[in-house]
């Protein structure tokens, strides 16, 4: 649920996911540098029993508010109100929550990945099929600790089990966590409930990565990577974690391998040429650089990540240039809405600056979003009037 590049190291989280294969070559092993994170093994990696659990009280909850009702759609339309009714259920929506069914549903709060394996969880529970969907969405970009990540998405797809019932009508329901968009016109495939344990240890190793634990985040992409050896977003962020330590030879390494799974893959070339720059080649780098942004020209979120980057340095003229230029391409998005705001803040005009706070709230399907830029709106309203 997302964390890129762009003159920045990337984290691929939650990327468009491969076909998964149980078969792990010789080759993929030998990316695997176990030597230069000598205690990896004492990370406690939670089993795929683990992250799908629930407790006694997650069951009696199932038991109680969900089985008592006697049609199967209404069965799953009731359950999925109620995780999504904050009166009831108070679940909120917190991106670097990458957390198991039993955490979630005791801390009530999570990301894409971390809801629909509750979901999953407590629809299995409930008696219903279950299966969990990749969506195939364009890039999008959010920053957090520095650095750009890459956000992908999955949702769930749930149906009545009841045996010896005919169901007349298309009675699926498709449950999807995303507080921005709907997702219902992207492609989608499904996928296994192991490749979703796959992302789940990719996105624990991003967070341990951005944390700077780098025993637990090899710990977490290693495991990754044996699971479903196809699954690049591991070994993009493997090499991440190669180049931050210093291993220069394995990033590259494992970068290959990464475009030799698929190439055309420009979060992996956006990191290789990092890696070039970072090493000294810099007319390699500068070559895949232009190639990968010429491809990403005409996506807004590229433009936004190059505003983040530029206000990151107080760069407020580059910062509006590129926000302005996400906007032109996309009017609907409440991050450039907020991206604007922020900077003109920044530069002493607050009008505008309270102009694109409404319009980043009136954007925002997010409750939380929206209750921070009214709170960003109240705080320059009282601005305002001690000023007057």
């Amino acid at each position: 649920m997302k964390q890129f590049i762009l003159l920045f190291a990337t984290l691929t989280v939650l990327a468009g996911c491969q076909t998964t294969s149980k078969q792990v070559t010789a080759d993929m092993r030998l990316l695997l540098n176990d030597n230069v994170f000598l205690d990896y093994q004492e990370v406690n990696i939670e089993s795929e029993e683990d992250i799908f659990a629930l407790d006694r009280d997650a069951k009696e909850f199932i038991k109680r508010q969900v089985s008592p009702v006697v049609d199967p759609v209404d069965r799953m339309e009731t359950l999925v109100r109620l995780i999504f009714d904050r009166s009831e259920f108070n679940l909120l929506y917190m991106g670097s929550a990458n957390t198991t069914a039993q955490q979630t549903f005791e801390n009530r709060a999570a990301n894409c990945l971390s809801m629909s394996i509750m979901t999953y969880a407590l629809a299995k529970e409930a008696g219903f099929a279950v299966r969990f969907q990749d969506v195939d969405i364009p890039e999008y970009w959010t920053r957090r600790d520095g650095y750009s990540l890459l956000n992908g998405h999955i949702n769930i797809l749930m149906k009545p089990q009841d045996p010896g019932v005919v169901h007349l009508i298309n009675t699926g329901l498709q449950v999807d966590f995303d507080p921005q968009n709907p997702r219902n016109n992207f492609p989608k495939q499904f996928v296994t409930k192991q490749s979703v344990t796959s992302m789940f240890y990719n996105n624990k190793g991003a967070d341990a990565l951005l944390s700077n634990s780098y025993n637990e985040a090899y710990a977490y992409f290693r495991r990754a990577a044996l699971l479903s050896p196809r699954f690049i977003s591991t070994w993009v962020n493997l090499g991440i974690l190669y180049r931050i330590v210093g291993d220069y030879e394995s990033a590259e390494n494992v970068y290959k391998y990464a475009l030799q799974l698929d190439e055309g893959n420009l979060t992996t070339w956006e990191n290789l040429a990092y890696l070039y720059e970072f090493t000294g080649r810099e007319e390699e780098a500068e070559e895949i650089a232009r190639r990968v942004e010429s491809v990403r020209r005409d996506n807004p979120f590229f433009h936004f990540i190059q505003g983040e980057q530029a206000f990151e340095k107080n760069d407020f003229e580059t910062a509006l240039m590129h926000y302005r230029n996400a906007l032109k391409l996309d009017r609907s998005k409440h991050e450039i809405y907020y991206g604007l705001a922020k900077t003109y803040y920044e530069i002493g005009d607050v009008r505008r600056s309270q102009m694109y706070f409404k319009k980043a709230k009136d954007r925002s399907r997010s409750h939380q979003d929206q209750e921070r830029y009214q709170g960003k709106l109240d705080l320059l309203s009282r601005d305002d009037s001690q000023k007057l």
